[in-house]
């Protein structure tokens, strides 16, 4: 068991955000959160990365979370938000190397201690030919795949990604979700994500973990959580005649065809 969350809960402002969730999550294994905006769901991401104080026990990789030191989280846990700033002088690539920071046996160890994963990552999210400009220059999207790169070069056990495919193109986000997809089936890692877009939580996820209000709605495989019934009453609409109505155009092209 990579991640462990027991009866975790968040306040902020005196009011209830998250209120006792738990789960857990096992070596390979790709768990989704999904739910309304408002649901709890990057509060919830910000307490299991030890960014948010929170009540409740997080254990990762069997440790305590609350008594690890920030670089012993950092060699387990990466952390990428929906929103990272662009503005200052920074390389992609020195961005990228500072994922290697918490792995520097000291102060004084070579700047190119970890250049294989440093590498590795600019090469999976197709930075390799910007890793010299700055990052002030960049897009939205080539900024987020920048940080993502930084992440990946961190090599952590638990990847914790907050819409992971917001501002990217649709080249992008396949070639992002198909690369975490690769990343998370090597021994030893697994993946905790936020996303908004159902259809991509029933083609990557394993299981589900559905917000509603700050609480666990449901928990499950995708077949198990994404029922027509269910969505329904977490999101106040018919989900799954709206997702019909989106892609029938295509699927009608393709009978055609």
């Amino acid at each position: 068991m990579l991640l462990e969350a027991s009866h975790v809960c968040v306040s902020l402002g005196g009011k209830r955000i998250v209120e006792d969730i738990s789960f857990s999550l096992m070596e390979g294994e790709w768990l989704m959160l999904i739910g309304p905006n408002g649901a709890g769901k990057s509060t919830l991401l910000s307490a299991l990365s030890g960014t948010l104080p929170c009540e409740g026990d997080i254990r990762l990789t069997g440790l305590p979370l609350a008594t690890m030191k920030s670089t012993e989280r950092a060699k387990r846990m990466g952390l990428l938000l929906q929103k990272n700033s662009g503005d200052f002088d920074f390389t992609v690539e020195e961005v990228v190397r500072l994922g290697r920071y918490a792995s520097r046996r000291s102060p004084f160890a070579s700047p190119d201690a970890g250049t294989q994963r440093v590498e590795e990552a600019l090469t999976l999210t197709g930075m390799q030919e910007m890793r010299h400009k700055r990052i002030r220059t960049l897009s939205g999207g080539e900024v987020q795949r920048a940080f993502l790169a930084q992440v990946l070069a961190q090599d952590p056990s638990v990847l914790l990604l907050d819409e992971p495919g917001n501002h990217l193109d649709y080249i992008y986000q396949k070639q992002l979700f198909t690369l975490i997809d690769r990343w998370r089936r090597q021994p030893g890692r697994a993946v905790l994500c936020v996303v908004h877009d159902v259809a991509i939580a029933r083609r990557f996820a394993d299981r589900i973990l559905l917000m509603d209000h700050g609480k666990a709605s449901a928990l499950g495989t995708p077949e198990e959580v994404l029922q027509a019934d269910r969505l329904r009453d977490v999101y106040s609409m018919d989900i799954h005649a709206w997702l019909h109505d989106l892609y029938a155009p295509w699927q009608t092209e393709d009978a055609a065809e």
